[in-house]
């Protein structure tokens, strides 16, 4: 093994031998560089910080043989507190007790492995100055709650440790209001229901959660169809309105997957349906566009809860984001009457 130093962090060259074969790269990397973890590595195999003869590996599951060498660039130590960057912020209100805003896909909350900046956190330290730091711990300031990377839509950020408490209290007690737009496979039977089943790390893959008999917590979805595309007897996909009464990460994701019918989008959870064959050109728009969709269709429209100061029922609507209203508009298409 060989080691290089770059402006790009640290080159670490490793060999494989006949022992290795078959081996996965996460495993044969964490073995090669036992001070990382093996998450961590994982990590930078996905974020493309792994090659083989200059050929980037991105999949962790990837088959090492014996003779290859790989060239792994860890990134140089991260900063203990996350700084401050100019990120454009969507704004809808702010007061001197908190921000609501519009969360863009693709933008991740906080740091994290893989994500150690050019997050909100980072953006909202830059836009609240030296008042922020420390409002409900160093690493994750003012963050009372947390949308996916590839979720769009609304968040509530607390700019004072009063504030901090009042909506971490609401969250608790579920009293927050909560509604998402999702846009699923298919559709679910009958015009509304509720999903309830404990939500726990996949025992099988730690980075996805999953409905576990006996352990997890308990989590509760309600939801209601707002509009089907196709026919009712073959719907193609729905658009739904979700309601959380709990809120577990990735909770309206494994819910509708778990009924069979995941989002349009999601990779992690469900994969794209295979479409029939379209009989016009409506239906080679949409099935393309639902094929194509690069992200869990689903957007955090409303928000509501008490200000923590003034003691008066805030509620905010955010309209669905460019790309979620170019699918809709493709699968509407669906119910175009035939000419």
């Amino acid at each position: 093994m060989t080691d290089h130093s770059s402006v790009y962090g640290e080159l670490r060259e490793i060999r494989a031998s006949e022992a290795h074969k078959g081996w996965r790269l996460d495993h044969f990397l964490s073995r090669a560089l036992p001070e990382m973890s093996r998450a961590r590595l994982q990590a930078l195999i996905k974020q493309g910080s792994v090659k083989h003869n200059e050929t980037t590996i991105g999949d962790p599951n990837h088959r090492v043989k014996p003779g290859e060498t790989y060239a792994v660039v860890v990134p140089p130590p991260a900063p203990a507190n996350p700084i401050a960057q100019d990120i454009p912020l969507s704004i809808l209100h702010e007061d001197a007790d908190l921000i609501v805003l519009d969360k863009p896909a693709g933008l991740v909350v906080h740091p994290a492995a893989g994500n150690v900046d050019g997050t909100l956190v980072n953006a909202l330290l830059a836009h609240c100055g030296a008042s922020l730091p420390g409002i409900g711990g160093v690493a994750r300031p003012g963050i009372v709650h947390r949308l996916d990377k590839d979720t769009s839509g609304l968040l509530v950020v607390a700019k004072n440790e009063h504030a901090m408490r009042s909506l971490a209290k609401q969250f608790a007690a579920h009293a927050v209001e909560r509604v998402y737009n999702a846009i699923a496979w298919s559709s679910p039977r009958g015009r509304s229901g509720v999903v309830e089943g404990n939500l726990g790390r996949n025992p099988f893959d730690r980075k996805r959660m999953a409905v576990l008999r006996g352990q997890g917590k308990p989590a509760r979805t309600r939801y209601a169809i707002v509009e089907e595309f196709g026919t009712r007897e073959k719907a193609f996909a729905s658009l739904l309105e979700c309601r959380l009464e709990t809120g577990r990460t990735h909770q309206i994701r494994v819910h509708l997957a778990h009924i069979g019918h995941p989002l349009i989008g999601d990779s992690t959870y469900g994969r794209a349906r295979s479409s029939p064959r379209p009989k016009s050109e409506e239906e080679r728009i949409a099935f393309a566009a639902a094929a194509e969709f690069p992200r869990q269709a689903l957007h955090a429209g409303v928000l509501g809860f008490f200000h923590p100061t003034r003691q008066v029922k805030l509620r905010f609507e955010s309209p669905w984001p460019a790309d979620f209203a170019s699918l809709m508009k493709a699968l509407r298409g669906l119910n175009a009457p035939v000419m």
